[in-house]
């Protein structure tokens, strides 16, 4: 396999571990919504803002999954995904330093973590998310062309 064939298998893998992340926080918010607002509501960033956030959090979710799964919006999607994970994890570090013993809203398994766990967890993703926005623009060949003659320069 060349590095090239590499690099584009490894792009995939990464948007399928992050689609697969986001729908599968998305839907645990969505179908345990009544606990994941309440959790929202005691958080003393978002308490105000609960009821959108509740609802606005897990659509921004599916709609990141959507874009990591079609290729031709498929950079968008590792963008929006660094830029996601590093929100949430500047919310769990946060909630370290100020607020260590609310639960977690995340949903599904990911909310058993300690903050610790799930600070070590979205730095991992967050990393991963940038590797595969690194490795999607790393395997995009730019061909300049000359606007006067039409032919590569």
């Amino acid at each position: 396999m060349s590095n090239s064939n590499l690099s584009k298998w490894t792009v995939e893998l990464i948007a399928a571990l992050l689609i697969l992340l986001f729908v599968y926080t998305a839907s645990s918010k969505l179908l345990d919504f009544g606990n994941f607002k309440a959790l929202l509501r005691q958080s003393p960033i978002i308490k105000n803002e609960a009821m959108l956030a509740s609802w606005v959090l897990p659509l921004i979710e599916i709609a990141v999954s959507i874009f990591l799964f079609i290729p031709h919006t498929r950079k968008i999607g590792f963008r929006l995904s660094f830029i996601l994970l590093s929100l949430f994890t500047t919310y769990v570090f946060y909630m370290i330093m100020f607020v260590p013993k609310l639960p977690c809203s995340c949903g599904g398994v990911i909310s058993s973590f300690t903050w610790k766990q799930h600070a070590y967890f979205n730095l991992s993703i967050t990393l991963l998310a940038g590797i595969g926005l690194w490795l999607y623009n790393r395997n995009k060949l730019f061909i300049a062309i000359n606007r006067a003659s039409r032919t590569p320069v």
